[in-house]
């Protein structure tokens, strides 16, 4: 069989595991289109790629009190969040820590409005570029990737349904023993490079898509989903049942039909 010699030798090694595997014959079809190469092995991260936290937790025993305050995000932070049902990007003005210890922010939109959340609204943070040309462009990219559909954000990953399951089989080997992906460890996955804050937060929203739930699982910490687990195969085959009996799907992807 054919194989990119830009194709890791994980990569390399998985595929003829699979050429061996009837039920996963298909996966052939993508290797002469996806020039790109495959590479690395999943990170495993405490923290979502470009969350900006404070170095450490902060207490107020110095000034004679005992509660510890939640880590902040910092000042000019890039955010997605939550605010009566709607979502939105912003960028964190000022931060606050309330009697209790948590961390509450200023947050201003592209439009110029303020709004006052909890750090429990916030989905998403990446650090924004120190010039300002360079942050108003991320900036409008998040925008514009907000709204951005499950097949847009594939065509600008340039990521398949294909790829994204040879990603879940790459996770789940028995070699890696966390299963676990990031969004910055997905592209270097894919793409064997450094993920822009742009790329993450594309991947970040397409592995929470209904197709990449088939493969993975979110985990949270403090609330936001800051990493995806790949499923047991079992559970796979279970969520694919489930998902491509909706007809929608059914000629959709081409996994529906192995």
């Amino acid at each position: 069989f054919f194989c990119s010699s830009n194709v890791s030798p994980s990569i390399q090694l998985r595929v003829a595991r699979i050429v061996a595997s009837p039920h996963m014959f298909y996966v052939l079809r993508i290797l002469p289109h996806n020039s790109f190469s495959l590479a690395g092995a999943s990170q495993v991260a405490q923290r979502p790629a470009g969350f900006v936290l404070d170095a450490r937790k902060t207490t107020d025993e110095d000034s004679g009190g005992g509660v510890e305050k939640q880590p902040a995000l910092s000042a000019g932070t890039f955010v997605e969040f939550a605010e009566k049902g709607r979502v939105h990007i912003g960028k964190i003005k000022s931060s606050e820590h309330k009697a209790k210890g948590g961390a509450r922010y200023d947050v201003v939109d592209g439009d110029g409005r303020v709004f006052h959340i909890a750090d429990k609204a916030v989905t998403f943070a990446t650090k924004a570029p120190e010039s300002r040309p360079a942050a108003d462009k991320l900036f409008h990219e998040l925008e514009e990737a907000q709204y951005a559909f499950e097949s847009d954000l594939m065509a600008r990953l340039d990521v398949s349904p294909d790829l994204l399951e040879m990603a879940w089989e790459e996770a789940a080997s028995e070699e890696e023993e966390t299963h676990q992906l990031t969004p910055k460890s997905f592209i270097d996955l894919i793409h064997s490079h450094t993920a822009s804050p742009i790329e993450s937060y594309m991947a970040w929203r397409l592995l929470k898509t209904d197709m990449a739930h088939v493969f993975f699982r979110e985990l949270k910490e403090n609330g936001r989903v800051v990493a995806f687990k790949a499923k047991a195969r079992k559970a796979v085959e279970n969520a694919k049942t489930a998902f491509c009996s909706k007809e929608e799907n059914q000629e959709k992807y081409d996994f529906c039909f192995v």
